[in-house]
C-alpha cells in the first residue's frame, strides 16, 4: 500500500454497493476482493491483483466516486499547509489503529484528496509495476484552473512540470512527474471539459487489451463514456462508468 512519500499510494472506491462494485471491477479489470475489518465496526474490501493490494472499497450510501491517497511524513501538519494554501478540510485526521492516519481534503480548485502517514509497523508488499494488466498506471487532474492547480501539488507535494502539449480548444495538457522521474511522467493535468461538473482526479486501470476490456465493461452493465481512443506513444484509452456511477478509466498497450 504504501509508497515513497509525495505520491499517490493508495486509491478508494466510494460505493453504496460494494458486492456489485466488486464484482464489476474483477470482472472488468481483472481484481479480486478481500474483505477485513476496519477498525471501526464495519468491513473495508480490498481489490487485490494476485495476492496484493492494489485498492480498497468501503459503503458510503448515496456517493460514489475514486478517490486517491498521497502519503506524506506528517498528515496534521499537511492539513495546515493545504488549508493555508487554500484547500479545505472535510474530515479530520483519524487513526486507523495500527495502519494510517489520514485526512480527507480537496485542493483549492475542489479536487478531492486524501493525504496519509502509514503506520511504522505496516508492512509494503511490493506490487507489480505499470503496465502491468490490474495496476493503475495514470492519474488524470481535471481543474478549473490548471496554473494554480500544478502550483498547489508543485508546492504542497513537489511535483514537477515535464511538458506542456498543445490540444487546440481543449487548451493544455501538462504532464507532470511525482519524483519517480519515469520518462513519460506519472499523470496530467488539464482544465475540465463542461461535462465534468467539479475539479476532480481520475484515474487510469491498465488491462491487456482495450477492446476486451470494453466488452466486458459494457457486459458487466457499465457504461462507455468516451473511446476508444489512441493516444501519443500508441497506446489505447477509454473512460468508463460502474453501473454505481463512478467514473474510471482504461488504458492499454494494446487495441
Amino acid at each position: 500500500m504504501f509508497t515513497p512519500k509525495g505520491r499517490f499510494a493508495w486509491y478508494e472506491l466510494m460505493t453504496p454497493d460494494t458486492a456489485a462494485a466488486g464484482e464489476f471491477y474483477s470482472h472488468v479489470v481483472g481484481w479480486t476482493t478481500h474483505e477485513m475489518p476496519s477498525g471501526d465496526g464495519r468491513t473495508y474490501t480490498v481489490f487485490n491483483l494476485g495476492g496484493v493490494g492494489i485498492a480498497g472499497m468501503v459503503n458510503i450510501p448515496g456517493h460514489t466516486a475514486w478517490i486517491g491517497y498521497i502519503a506524506v511524513d506528517d498528515v496534521d501538519a499537511h492539513v495546515e499547509k493545504i488549508v493555508e494554501a487554500g484547500g479545505k478540510l472535510w474530515k479530520p485526521a483519524t487513526d486507523v489503529p495500527g495502519m494510517l492516519r489520514f485526512a480527507v481534503m480537496s485542493d483549492p480548485q475542489g479536487a478531492a484528496i486524501i493525504v496519509f502517514t502509514p503506520n511504522p509497523a505496516m508492512g509494503s508488499p511490493e506490487r507489480p509495476a505499470p503496465p502491468t494488466p490490474g495496476t493503475i498506471g495514470w492519474h488524470e487532474l481535471y481543474t478549473t484552473d490548471l496554473e494554480a492547480g500544478f502550483d498547489f501539488y508543485n508546492k504542497l507535494f513537489g511535483w514537477t512540470k515535464l511538458t506542456d502539449m498543445d490540444m487546440g480548444p481543449m487548451g493544455t495538457y501538462r504532464i507532470f512527474d511525482e519524483g519517480e522521474n519515469k520518462p513519460m511522467g506519472d499523470g496530467g493535468m488539464m482544465a475540465k471539459p463542461e461535462h465534468i461538473p467539479v475539479s476532480c482526479w481520475g484515474f487510469y486501470f491498465n488491462v491487456e487489451s482495450i477492446g476486451a476490456a470494453v466488452q466486458r465493461l459494457l457486459s458487466g452493465g457499465g457504461k462507455l463514456l468516451n473511446g476508444p481512443v489512441q493516444i501519443p506513444g500508441g497506446g489505447w484509452i477509454v473512460q468508463g462508468q460502474d453501473p454505481q456511477g463512478a467514473v474510471f478509466s482504461l488504458v492499454s498497450n494494446q487495441e
